[in-house]
């Protein structure tokens, strides 16, 4: 498959999955394969565009390091556990991609050398540079840390323009949506008047790595048809917060 060089635009964004994400569709499966052909195929049509992606796949699908924490189980040991939960999803969707055609890396904060490549800054760019498509996996390879962190802290490191967020709601509202019908939605919002609201988007760690170093975030409906395609590509979907 011929892909376009990645040089023809100054894209060069992380799109942030959680593991739900993956399963979506099925209340009994932890992946659902139909759903990340989905995911891998509007990768595939942003990656022929000439935009670089790289990606930050969440573990919740498989497993919670707080929820394992709070019923006793020690809480950096839980999130080891989850670490290796986001390596089932990245190199599920690292063989969606590839049968599509794609030139797929999956890097990972945890070294397993016969399986990915342990996380480079360098050689991310050069994949990135190359037309390739990235996966960062196990997240920041320290507990304690959020893969929305994981997000906002590659994003920083690669020189990306943009974090595209997936959820499950199509932006971000005055309030929760879901418990008042009269809820507003944002088109447009600062990381600033975020805080003075108190709207949960990411953690504050994530958040403030965004917000000090600049990088706009985009929170979109991840279930709404061609979403994704239509954030990688800079379409103006679901809410834009910057400085």
């Amino acid at each position: 498959m011929m892909i376009l060089s990645p040089k023809a635009t100054d894209s060069r964004v992380v799109l942030k999955l959680s593991g739900e994400a993956l399963g979506m569709g099925s209340s009994t499966e932890n992946i659902v394969p139909k759903t990340v052909d989905y995911i891998a195929s509007e990768v595939q049509k942003a990656i022929q565009k000439g935009v670089q992606v790289a990606i930050v796949v969440g573990g919740g699908n498989f497993w919670r390091g707080a929820t394992a924490a709070a019923r006793g189980m020690d809480r950096a040991t839980a999130d080891y556990v989850g670490m290796l939960a986001t390596m089932m999803n990245a190199l599920a969707l690292q063989n969606a991609l590839e049968r599509l055609g794609c030139d797929c890396i999956v890097q990972s904060a945890i070294e397993m050398n016969h399986i990915v490549e342990p996380f480079s800054r360098r050689r991310a760019i050069e994949h990135l540079e190359d037309g390739k498509i990235v996966i960062f996996a196990a997240g920041t390879g320290n507990p304690f840390f959020s893969t929305d962190t994981t997000a906002a802290l590659r994003a920083n490191e690669i020189g990306a323009t943009q974090i595209l967020k997936a959820t499950n709601v199509d932006g971000v509202y005055d309030s929760d949506p879901n418990k008042n019908k009269e809820a507003k939605k944002f088109d447009k919002i600062t990381f600033h008047e975020c805080l003075m609201r108190k709207l949960e988007v990411m953690d504050s760690t994530a958040f403030s790595l965004c917000m000090d170093h600049g990088i706009p975030l985009v929170v979109f409906n991840i279930s709404e048809e061609n979403n994704i395609y239509r954030a990688l590509i800079g379409k103006g979907v679901g809410t834009l917060i910057s400085n």
